[in-house]
């Protein structure tokens, strides 16, 4: 996960040639895959790259992780591992006459008897005809592909190259990853940073689980001047914290509003609280949030609790009349109300139960005795014949069929056994008795 090893250095390690110092990051940077920090879920004995490089095989890999994990280190000491030429492109500033040269070069190399592992940095960046122009020189042998990627390979990949490239996931680093970070990180330059335990732990905080972030960090930490070491206050007013990840239009996105919309479905009002303060911390429009609100409302509270749209309605009202920041507590009591609401989807099941129905039964026409009948031809026709008019019947209940002639009554709506869906279903029940009294089958 981290781009680091123990050099064993003390001092700043110049540049080529006595030139500019090389930056902490660079430094750091492992020589062997058993150096890397973290990522175990794919380096371990047991994991895919583990069992690949125990083998001797490599096959093509898309790396999918945040910024700062270590793509890049381990792509190149894969190619490092397997005697592979290791080539490294971006698709940010890499056209299509580039990619020819690149593959050119790596026939001839491979005519000579050498692989190339071509890593693509921001592959989700081609588009398609340039991602399926990787496809036969990974068939015929002569690039074995690495693509890194921040963006879901699912969405962003071509379907074609996927299934020539095995999808490894690369995770965040931990608070643990982290701190041996800052331990490799000290000893490199000598000394321990000039911080006391709360402020290291904010230091690691601030880099969000990103290596290359902590290091940057790091190095500024190292160079000042201080007399005694700095508390996590005197820390926080020196360094900007971190922006927290989040792509309003990626990843994060979509993966905040699940959690936000799974707690309140779970009734878990305090992690519902924090994922809407992670997304309007992230930046996310609150009329988004207002609308995905006033959703879940509608799909998991429902007749359960009638009330909760409403107090959604309104929280959005409030939000737009006050703005921010006031207008986020109206939103956040609107999510604490829905978190604690009875819960109920009959209305949600029961409307997709009807619309998978009328797909099924086409154009069939009502039953006539429930047409209106305007005209003497209408009337010829049996238009309105028969009908029972439900005020006059007795309990103010007629029991007649509404339904389409030849299709058997559906059960649609089932109401739960919670909140005011309760008494709906006490009304349904009476009168699904009547019915059943007044002969309709």
């Amino acid at each position: 996960m981290a781009d680091l090893f123990d050099q064993g250095a003390k001092s700043p390690d110049p540049g080529p040639e006595g030139g500019a110092p090389r930056p902490l990051a660079d430094r750091l940077r492992p020589r062997t895959v058993a150096e890397v920090i973290g990522q175990e879920q794919i380096l371990g004995p047991e994991a895919p790259l583990g069992v690949m490089l125990a083998s001797g095989t490599l096959s093509s890999l898309v790396f999918w992780g945040p910024p700062g994990v270590g793509k890049t280190t381990i792509a190149r000491l894969l190619a490092d591992e397997t005697d592979l030429h290791f080539v490294q492109i971006s698709a940010i500033f890499t056209g299509v006459q580039d990619l020819k040269k690149v593959f050119e070069a790596a026939k001839i190399r491979r005519g000579n008897g050498q692989g190339t592992l071509l890593f693509v940095d921001e592959i989700h960046r081609f588009n398609k005809a340039q991602q399926d122009g990787f496809l036969p020189h990974m068939e015929d042998g002569t690039i074995l592909l690495v693509g890194a990627t921040t963006e879901n390979p699912s969405f962003e990949l071509n379907a074609a190259l996927l299934s020539r490239a095995q999808v490894l996931v690369l995770e965040r680093l931990s608070l643990a990853d982290l701190e041996r970070l800052t331990q490799r990180a000290e000893k490199e330059l000598g000394r321990p940073l000039p911080l006391g335990p709360d402020a290291r732990d904010a230091l690691q905080e601030m880099a969000d689980g990103d290596g290359r972030a902590l290091l940057n960090l790091v190095e500024q930490v190292a160079a000042w001047k201080v007399d005694a070491p700095l508390d996590r206050e005197a820390l926080s007013a020196r360094l900007m914290r971190r922006a927290a990840k989040y792509d309003k239009s990626g990843d994060e996105h979509y993966n905040l509003i699940s959690a936000l919309h799974k707690s309140v479905r779970g009734s878990d009002p305090d992690a519902a609280l924090y994922w809407l303060a992670r997304m309007l911390k992230g930046g996310e429009d609150p009329r988004y949030l207002a609308r995905r609100i006033t959703r879940m409302a509608v799909e998991d509270i429902g007749l359960a609790d009638p009330q909760a749209q409403s107090i959604c309605l309104h929280a959005w009202q409030v939000y737009e009349r006050l703005g921010s920041p006031e207008g986020e507590l109206a939103l956040a009591q609107a999510v604490v109300y829905l978190a604690l609401a009875p819960k109920s989807n009959g209305a949600y099941v029961g409307y997709k139960a009807a619309m998978k129905l009328a797909g099924q039964t086409g154009s069939e026409p009502p039953p006539k005795h429930i047409l209106n009948a305007p005209t003497g031809l209408m009337k010829e026709q049996g238009y309105g014949a028969g009908y029972a008019y439900d005020h006059d019947a007795e309990g103010g209940f007629s029991g007649q069929d509404y339904f389409p002639e030849g299709i058997k009554r559906p059960v649609l709506y089932q109401p739960v056994e919670r909140g005011f869906e309760r008494e709906l279903k006490k009304r349904l029940d009476y009168f699904a008795k009547l019915r059943a009294q007044r002969g309709e089958t």
